[in-house]
């Protein structure tokens, strides 16, 4: 507020005055009546005014209202004498600033300078925030417009339907995708049907249901339905839709549909080839297998018959124990597949953990040793009598301690001679109630390629000797009770499978 303009008919007021605002850093401009000041008021348009109330031909007061009328926030100090307090009041109710009474000390008139500077200053900055508050309005409704635009297209650019209702369930939104789903046009549709015309009747009751109940928030899906289109075709779809709030009140719904017809087409063509594949791949391994295991009964049967001709019994008993091997493999085949197409409720109940691996390794200990293949179980002492699925930890247990052996087997004719086999064991208690077995060894191990089939149905690493299904069942047993399976293998160095699996406590 560097300009100020002075009004007053007495030059020596003036005079001091304006010695005295010069000094406080003001540019001070001087008149000495109201007509001459308002010329130079005009011109300079000074934010600050000192006038005189009383004054030959045009008085302060009228200089004020004149002044507002040019510049309603040009602040105006009024200088009144003592007997114009009336005057000096009703200056104020036209936008007076303030008013100070003759004679005029220097302390009154720096008070009332900077209340006037205060105003301006306030008022100032009033007007650049009510300014920043109108950018910043124009700006968020820029913002909130083409939010709105790509809103609008993200909805109708979907190739979903997306259907939404006030909270009465008449349709206000209907994109394109369910132009296409529903074959309605959107004319007939948006503000002319409700979701009940336009639904199922299963999905709009239950719609209707929570819109007029007002009080149903969760999310409602359905795997597949089907609706009826305008020219009355029937296309399978799978819906979900919600009911929306605002503050507790409902305030509408919003359904999406998706066309589930090339789906279904591409599933059944799936399906029918899945299916092909799978009888020709099931059929392929069981042959091969089951052919590989007639050899060995044929051989068996042969050696026994010219065993019993020559009453040998050395070869009888070698023969024999071929047949035996044989039906061995018969009934682990059997038991596989039985195993992997049947769906398996747990069965918990009280046992041994470590005993029921200790029994798995017993019945395998002599084949290692054939090998000189060592056994080593390291059985965490702290696990007692818990309740779990005992016939499925001895299976899982009895798969993978063989197919370890079996990796250690095959290690013998690639690797060093001198090497040292084994199979270690381990049991451990983990957290949220499992129980840890893992299968170490340092057998032939597995690459990444082979790693990543291992899961996969009927393939197996042993050639001819191996139906393919020992792990598949191991993984679908850990799946059907909620644990889980983990490899790690390195080609040449061995490999250690981790099974997780749960068991409960036993109630006192």
């Amino acid at each position: 507020m560097s300009k100020l303009l002075l009004i007053d008919d007495e030059e020596g007021v003036r005079k001091v005055f304006s010695l005295y605002l010069r000094k406080e850093g003001y540019e001070v401009f001087t008149a000495e009546d109201g007509e001459k000041g308002l010329r130079i008021f005009k011109q300079e348009r000074p934010p600050l005014v000192l006038t005189d109330i009383k004054m030959p031909g045009m008085d302060g007061v009228e200089v004020l209202m004149r002044i507002k009328e040019m510049d309603p926030e040009t602040e105006v100090i009024i200088i009144t004498g003592h007997g114009d307090m009336d005057l000096a009041i009703q200056s104020l109710k036209f936008g007076a600033s303030d008013f100070i009474t003759k004679p005029v000390n220097d302390e009154a008139l720096s008070i009332a300078l900077e209340r006037a500077e205060e105003k301006w200053n306030m008022r100032k900055r009033l007007k650049e925030y009510t300014l920043d508050l109108e950018r910043m309005v124009e700006a968020a409704t820029e913002e909130m417009r083409r939010r709105c635009e790509f809103e609008n297209k993200l909805i109708q650019s979907s190739i979903d339907g997306i259907v939404a209702t006030d909270e009465k369930g008449i349709i206000i939104i209907y994109n394109k995708g369910a132009e296409r789903i529903f074959a309605y046009p959107r004319s007939e549709v948006v503000r002319r049907m409700t979701i009940f015309d336009l639904y199922p009747p299963w999905v709009a009751d239950e719609f209707r249901e929570c819109l007029f109940r007002k009080s149903c928030k969760r999310p409602y899906t359905w795997d597949q339905t089907a609706i009826i289109r305008k020219d009355s075709q029937q296309t399978p779809v799978s819906f979900s839709g919600a009911i929306l709030f605002e503050k507790e009140e409902v305030i509408g719904s919003v359904g999406f549909i998706h066309d589930l017809t090339k789906i279904k087409h591409l599933e059944e063509e799936l399906i029918k080839s899945e299916r092909l594949a799978a009888i020709g791949q099931t059929v392929a391994g069981l042959g091969h297998y089951i052919k590989n295991i007639l050899i060995g009964l044929k051989g068996g049967a042969y050696i026994v018959n010219s065993a019993i001709d020559k009453k040998d019994m050395n070869s009888l008993r070698d023969g024999w124990k071929m047949v035996e091997r044989s039906i061995h493999k018969v009934s682990a085949l059997v038991l596989d597949l039985l195993s992997y197409s049947k769906e398996r409720e747990p069965q918990y109940r009280k046992c041994f953990p470590n005993d029921i691996i200790k029994e798995v390794c017993g019945l395998l200990e002599q084949h290692a040793n054939r090998y000189n293949i060592s056994i080593i179980k390291k059985l965490d002492d702290s696990i007692g009598e818990i309740c779990m699925d005992p016939e499925a930890l001895h299976r899982c247990g009895l798969n993978l301690v063989s197919n370890a052996i079996d990796a250690c087997i095959f290690d013998h004719g690639d690797y060093n001679k001198e090497k040292d086999w084994f199979v270690e064991v381990r049991t451990a208690l983990e957290r949220d109630n499992k129980m840890r077995i893992e299968i170490i060894d340092n057998g032939c191990g597995m690459d990444e390629d082979v790693k990543d089939k291992i899961f996969t149905s009927f393939f197996s690493t042993k050639g001819g000797k191996g139906t393919g299904l020992g792990l598949l069942v191991t993984q679908k047993i850990a799946s059907e009770l909620g644990g889980s399976i983990e490899v790690q293998s390195e080609l040449g160095k061995g490999s250690t499978f981790t099974i997780k699996l749960p068991y409960k406590e036993i109630e006192n």
